[in-house]
């Protein structure tokens, strides 16, 4: 139950057990259309894919490369670890940041960012996390930034790694210029594997503007697959087989019920372990559905929490970041979860907590969270 790498199925598993391909051949093509064709499915987008053998990270600083040039001036909220890192990656650029920081658990409000736009007419681009990893934060009105992004044009990037294929963000209709996931997250799908989709705006930006870098250059990407549909460096094969079968088993599913099912699986975890004692760190209306990050009672020591509760129950959970270290931890709600996962996740904790002498009412939990999975 990790905020990523979540549970693979062994339906994915299997489709890495093939023979290694040339990737310069009719089998690769074959393979690499379907996978470009099915992220398009599922990004709900018609714009060009990219589809990086790198981590999320790889992914996220791609964008940064690819766009960002000294001088430029950037809109960005910071509220964790990771829209830290995208802000300190523009920063590297030479970019002039309009960093919105906010406190930990709290999302910069729409009105703050129009507030920034207002004051900046002469914005290039506005990045955001959707979905802060650390602190269990969602941002919920991506789908009004065109509005303020269509003023002078600028670009709006959208750093979904870990929550993209949960949730809706249909990336045409909201008009989003670059967005960024990563397969280990809502996909279900091993590591290693990062689409972007690219607006073609953003596409033509990056070919007359190229990075003055070799791996990440998106522009190679988009040469060789116009010319040949091939990678202009060898993929991570095994992990492109898994990922297109990841996409498959998405698709089966359909989108509408994949990204109920996510909603309600997290509605359950909330209510479930609120049930038994425990707290939600972030503010109710910007918390997150694929990551919930708890409170940890006064005095719960956090190594021996989780330690006792992988060890005897086999349930992984996620510690904290930097600042929240010990403070909270954070549970994966994302790709395969479903009954099974809410129903013991939240009678492990209840467990282990009763085991390290706090009192706990697991029943009332489990009940509640019952209660919530029946409209699965």
């Amino acid at each position: 139950m990790l905020p990523g790498p979540t549970n693979v199925p062994e339906r994915v598993m299997r489709a890495m057990m093939t023979h290694i391909i040339n990737h310069r051949s009719d089998d690769f093509v074959e393979l690499y259309t379907e996978v470009i064709e099915k992220t398009q499915q599922v990004f709900q987008t018609q714009n060009d894919i990219v589809v990086l053998s790198a981590s999320g990270t790889g992914a996220v600083e791609a964008s940064v490369v690819n766009l960002i040039k000294k001088g430029d001036k950037i809109i960005i909220p910071v509220n964790g670890e990771f829209s830290s890192r995208l802000c300190q990656m523009i920063q590297w650029q030479g970019a002039n940041v309009v960093k919105l920081e906010t406190p930990l658990g709290q999302n910069a409000t729409f009105d703050q960012i129009k507030e920034a736009f207002d004051n900046n007419k002469d914005v290039k681009a506005f990045y955001v996390v959707h979905n802060e990893t650390s602190t269990g934060t969602m941002v919920n009105y991506l789908d009004k930034i065109p509005d303020l992004t269509s003023r002078n044009d600028a670009f709006y990037v959208v750093d979904s790694v870990s929550i993209l294929g949960g949730i809706e963000l249909p990336i045409d209709k909201w008009n989003v210029d670059v967005c960024m996931t990563a397969a280990q997250k809502a996909f279900a799908a091993p590591p290693g594997i990062s689409p972007i989709s690219i607006s073609p705006k953003a596409k033509k930006y990056m070919i007359e503007n190229p990075p003055p870098t070799m791996y990440f250059n998106l522009a190679r990407y988009f040469k060789y697959y116009e010319e040949s549909k091939h990678t202009p460096f060898t993929p991570a094969l095994p992990l492109l087989y898994a990922y297109r079968e990841a996409l498959r088993i998405i698709l089966e599913e359909g989108l509408e019920a994949r990204f109920k099912r996510h909603k309600i699986c997290s509605d359950a975890l909330y209510a479930g372990l609120s049930a038994i004692g425990l707290t939600p760190f972030a503010k109710e209306e910007d918390r997150s559905i694929s990551i919930i990050a708890l409170n940890y009672i006064d005095g719960l020591e956090d190594k021996i929490f989780r330690d006792t509760l992988a060890q005897k129950f086999r349930v992984l959970v996620a510690g904290g970041f930097g600042n929240l270290k010990g403070k909270v931890f954070r549970v994966g709600c994302m790709g395969e979860v479903n009954h099974y996962h809410v129903m013991r996740t939240i009678s492990a904790i209840s467990s282990t907590l009763a085991m390290m002498g706090y009192q706990t009412n697991a029943q009332d939990g489990l009940n509640i969270a019952e209660e919530k999975l029946q409209a699965l």
